[in-house]
């Protein structure tokens, strides 16, 4: 479909360069088409004129372009031009002719925006250092986020609704107040999506078991709090590569923590406690509950459970169930020891633990019964009259 008409092209260029006035009309056609080699694709519009005969395509609103054009064939048609759905013709808004805005950095609260609302075609934004209490209800509404920095400020709480950011993948709340992170967060939709998390420099003292559902998680940052322990079942973040928890109160890590295979790791500055295996926890029940021996059975063969089964909190009891030595599952009846274990083994880069250059750390071991923890016991003493 093609149009011979007079144009007038407006550059938005004019007025950085000091002119003023207005291009004048000149003869042009005005083309309707896809673009060349495109069989499938957007609806394109293209001016060419003497100076420019390749000319310029415009990509078109399917659903614009046919309102458009449907006041172009009435107005074809003779119609009378106050019946038209015709609006008056004004200069655009910069809205209609800029980009959408993808990216916005706020680092004072004198630029916070109060009355005027944040684009909603934001993916990345940065509000530093604005002295914010609470998230702001409005950037919740940023459906599209990818990026959310909201470091330096003086947040306390997360609402539920951030899980409602289907996209997000980077979480930065660096030196904020918070307490905690909420289960819901974990059980929320960024367990498909979150990949970078920067909690450091918080007050946080635990996580919460459902933690280590967010799967995707990358990079994570636990400097700077009061942690004094990591999640249960840390061994979960099968893609986790970067993790850090200096300067926190953890006084060993849990067993599934040689799970991990990470690239690097920093856990200096903790309160480690001297491990001793010829010192154990002994919390076993002889003989086993009936609950005990259920529980065992449930996790060993595998057997299917759910909350449409089992009361809830036999399912939570179930999902933090410990692992033996011999690879048996234990929940209520155990016995428990640390051990060393060099932190080059689960990482390629590891940060000292301490001003000695030590790169060991206490871990947590299980044992099911007696029997597997004369066996550990019989296997240490070995080793240590073979140094």
């Amino acid at each position: 479909m093609r149009l011979q008409c007079d144009v007038e092209v407006v550059s938005r260029l004019l007025p950085t360069c000091g002119l003023r006035g207005r291009g004048r009309g000149t003869r042009a056609l005005l083309s309707l088409g896809r673009q060349p080699g495109r069989a499938r694709g957007g609806v394109c519009l293209m001016v060419c004129t003497a100076r420019d005969r390749a000319g310029v395509r415009y990509q078109a609103n399917a659903s614009n372009l046919k309102t458009f054009l449907s006041a172009v064939r009435l107005a074809h048609q003779g119609s009378d031009v106050a019946a038209l759905p015709l609006s008056a013709l004004v200069p655009a808004k910069t809205s209609e002719v800029e980009k959408p805005k993808t990216k916005m950095i706020i680092t004072s609260k004198r630029d916070y925006p109060l009355t005027k609302g944040f684009p909603y075609s934001l993916e990345h934004l940065q509000a530093s250092y604005c002295r914010l209490a609470r998230i702001d209800t409005r950037v919740l509404c940023l459906k599209k986020l990818r990026k959310l920095d909201l470091s330096h400020n003086h947040i306390k709480q997360l609402p539920a609704t951030i899980g409602d950011l289907l996209f997000l993948q980077e979480l930065n709340l660096h030196d904020n107040h918070l307490e905690s992170f909420s289960s819901a967060l974990c059980s929320s939709t960024l367990q498909k999506s979150l990949q970078c998390l920067d909690l450091s420099q918080n007050k946080i003292k635990a996580l919460p078991i459902q933690f280590c559902q967010l799967r995707e998680l990358v990079n994570l940052k636990l400097d700077d709090n009061e942690l004094i322990r990591l999640p249960f079942k840390i061994g979960q973040l099968d893609h986790l590569r970067f993790l850090s928890a200096a300067r926190n109160k953890l006084p060993f890590l849990p067993s599934d923590f040689r799970k991990l295979c990470l690239e690097n790791l920093d856990l200096f500055g903790n309160p480690f406690e001297q491990p001793n295996p010829l010192l154990p926890n002994i919390q076993l029940k002889i003989p086993l509950t009936l609950l005990e021996c259920a529980a065992r059975a449930t996790v060993n063969y595998r057997i299917p459970y759910g909350h449409q089964l089992l009361p809830s909190h036999l399912c939570e009891d179930l999902e933090v169930a410990k692992t033996c030595q011999c690879g048996s599952a234990c929940l209520s009846s155990f016995i428990q020891i640390t051990v060393t274990m060099n932190l080059h083994h689960v990482a390629h880069t590891v940060v000292l633990v301490d001003n000695m250059g030590g790169t060991e750390a206490p871990i947590i071991c299980y044992f099911c019964s007696l029997g597997c923890y004369s066996q550990f016991l019989d296997r240490y003493l070995q080793s240590s009259a073979d140094h």
